[in-house]
């Protein structure tokens, strides 16, 4: 693969004695191997996504501490420009902070005065916000050797100058036959920068690729979907792999994206993917005849060397819920029926909590963490989960638990050892699921998941009506060893952000009442509470410079919860634009005050289209525009129900044309007809006065 290269790679410093203290301080975000496994060694950097290999999200500062929370202030806060969710970490590293934003616009600051030192656009294709099923997000960036990498959403991979936000190197990590969009953090260790993407919303085949950190060169990559059988697999592993699908899944892709987590582990040099969810979603349409389609909803380990397959687990065989594997995971040395264990932690989306050997692969416990119906149980000799036969939906809407947006979804988990708990964001999430008996492969993100996404007949209607009733979300401390809740917080819905926890006996997180908290990690209870405008759905940092410890945090509201949480539901107004936000100890600093909750509603009046129409206009909504405004336009990055009369009068230039594309929202030009855009905001505006009482009544 063609690598663009736009300047020579840094000179080699030795790195002998003391010599490695002045490089670190003369070489900016200069993070190597050595550097990294001895992390804990300089607990004030904040040099990874997970802080640490073992990305446990734990800061053994204790400056800030149960006993003085109380005197938590704000230090400084940065504007975000564009109004869409902000779900990365930042880095910290000797003195710089590293941030990345929406389009993945990247800006370093001064981590003690917020004075910014360089901002890097990379341009990203505005027409790419269409194929990102949950937002135009990034989850994060990574550093090495003088260099910041970021992978773009519309699939470059990029060294910048840590120094001075010039590119180094850009490389197209994407296969252009699929529609795929790169969401997470890359990672980097022993030299190699590891990007996955995402894109199994649109059937896109899965693969993880190893690139070198200096050069930008393809050394290795790992496909977790099996391609066509009749030709020889690209490696062993989906030699296995391709006797558990049937059929002719390789035409439509199969989709297993690794969309976010990746974790390394320098004691056994082995990478751990979590794989998402197949394309299609029904079992039937994906892979007639059934089969436990590997590698996807799964936990695979390569070679870090090679990306050679080592081991699987497999959470969820045969999935056709979307109970991706992607969530974070956590390396932990864990006491166990007095035997010390190298686990690898997880709490994805099927409600299960996964304590699992790292070395073998060995389900050693699992545990529900929170109400499921798709399964029974996990039969813990197999490892696999006993799944109930009513849960495999066909045309008639069953109702399970999770949902899609799952019991734990992409908001990190965080770990302590001081502790010995886990602590993550929790959904009782209900979802409707039905064939869409009208399935065909479209360019249209939701046409390929072979689901009826919204009211198609009245059974639908009321299994959604349920769902949405029987929400609930909150925040469990969970004991990995004893596999049992140790202590909850509840929440009014869901959507509340990822998570910290320090020595200090703190964990932080971000809620949905538009406050950033702290609560007691051994007890759960509330600390210390701020209002910040906005929900932090990121997880925080911790760092320290000059002696001071600081907590730093984006507050973006957006992603994948948005898209059926309204942000009128969340019962405060908004800030006009995300921020990022740092504290310390007797900060001063104060946010400016937020107008009024915007415009007067004007109830919209009726078309005048017949029920024919704006029933085809539900069902084109339900293709291509509820993954992002929610179903029946309940909620959503935008509420739909809650138009403006500006924007209704600019409906079909926004839809049609992209006059709104510099915000995320790209033209649909291409798959969508006059007639069909027609029959779209017809049904809207049915959708406004059908709830109009509702609206007003909350407004």
């Amino acid at each position: 693969m063609a690598v663009i290269r736009l300047r020579t790679a840094l000179a080699a410093l030795a790195m002998l004695g003391g010599a490695a203290l002045v490089q670190a301080q003369t070489v900016p975000a200069n993070v190597d191997q050595a550097r990294m496994t001895a992390a804990d060694g300089e607990p004030g950097q904040w040099m990874g996504p997970g802080r640490t290999y073992g990305e446990q999200r734990y800061s053994p500062l204790d400056q800030i501490n149960a006993g003085n929370v109380t005197d938590l202030g704000l230090a400084w806060y940065a504007d975000i420009a564009v109004d869409r969710g902000v779900e990365a970490s930042p880095l910290m590293i000797d003195g710089v902070l590293y941030n990345i934003e929406p389009w993945n616009v990247t800006v370093a600051y001064d981590a003690k005065t917020g004075e910014e030192l360089w901002r890097y656009d990379p341009q990203v294709d505005r027409e790419k916000g269409r194929d990102a099923c949950c937002d135009i997000v990034t989850r994060g960036l990574a550093a090495w050797k003088g260099n910041i990498y970021i992978a773009t959403l519309d699939g470059r991979l990029i060294a910048l100058d840590a120094k001075t936000g010039t590119p180094v190197w850009s490389v197209n990590t994407f296969d252009p036959v699929w529609p795929y969009t790169i969401t997470g953090a890359p990672r980097v260790f022993d030299g190699k920068v590891v990007i996955g993407n995402g894109g199994a919303e649109g059937a896109a085949r899965g693969y993880v690729t190893a690139y070198d950190a200096e050069s930008g060169d393809k050394l290795w990559r790992f496909y977790t979907v099996p391609g066509d059988p009749s030709k020889p697999q690209e490696n062993s592993g989906l030699d296995m792999a391709a006797k558990t699908w049937n059929g002719e899944w390789w035409k439509r892709g199969g989709g297993g994206t690794v969309w976010d987590s990746i974790v390394y582990d320098p004691e056994l040099d082995l990478v751990y993917i979590g794989v998402g969810n197949g394309g299609p979603w029904p079992l039937q349409y994906r892979s007639p005849g059934g089969g436990d389609n590997l590698f996807l909803s799964s936990i695979v380990a390569l070679k870090a060397d090679t990306g050679d397959y080592v081991w699987h687990y497999q959470t969820v065989p045969g999935d056709e819920w979307d109970y991706t594997a992607t969530q974070s995971m956590i390396l932990a040395d864990l006491t166990i029926d007095g035997r010390e264990r190298k686990v690898l932690m997880q709490a994805p989306k099927n409600g299960y909590f996964y304590v699992i050997d790292r070395a073998t692969g060995e389900l050693i416990s699992a545990n529900n963490f929170v109400p499921v119906s798709w399964t029974t149980g996990i039969d813990m000799e197999t490892g696999r989960p006993n799944v109930n036969p009513e849960a495999r939906y066909g045309p008639v809407p069953v109702i399970l638990t999770p949902g899609p947006g799952g019991g734990h979804n992409w908001n990190p988990m965080a770990y302590s050892p001081k502790t010995g708990l886990a602590y993550f964001p929790v959904t009782e999430m209900y979802m409707a699921y039905s064939l869409n008996p009208d399935f065909q492969q479209t360019p249209g993100m939701m046409g390929q998941l072979g689901i009826s996404t919204t009211g198609y007949d009245l059974s639908r209607a009321a299994a959604t009506e349920y769902a949405a009733k029987h929400n609930k979300a909150w925040l469990t401390a969970w004991d990995p060893v004893s596999q049992t809740e140790r202590w909850r917080v509840p929440y009014p819905v869901r959507g509340s952000g990822g998570i910290l926890v320090t020595g200090g006996n703190i964990v932080f997180q971000g809620t949905v009442r538009g406050t950033l908290a702290a609560y007691a990690a051994d007890t759960g209870d509330l600390l210390w509470e701020m209002p910040v405008q906005q929900v932090p759905i990121a997880a925080p940092i911790s760092y320290t410079v000059d002696g001071e410890q600081y907590i730093a945090v984006n507050a973006g509201w957006g992603g994948g919860l948005a898209h059926s949480t309204s942000v009128k539901s969340l019962g405060f107004p908004l800030s006009p634009s995300p921020r990022l936000l740092v504290f310390k100890l007797g900060g001063s600093a104060s946010l400016p005050a937020v107008a009024g909750a915007g415009n007067e509603l004007v109830r919209p009046e009726e078309t005048g289209a017949g029920a024919e129409v704006i029933a085809r206009g539900e069902q084109l909504f339900a293709q291509h525009c509820s993954t992002c405004h929610g179903e029946r336009a309940l909620g959503g990055i935008k509420d739909l129900r809650l138009m403006s009369p500006d924007t209704r009068s600019e409906f079909y230039d926004i839809v049609l044309h992209g006059a709104r594309r510099e915000k995320g929202m790209a033209s649909f030009g291409d798959v969508l007809s006059q007639e069909d855009a027609e029959a779209i905001y017809a049904y809207l505006v049915h959708r406004s006065n059908e709830d109009w009482d509702s609206i007003a009544a909350d407004k």
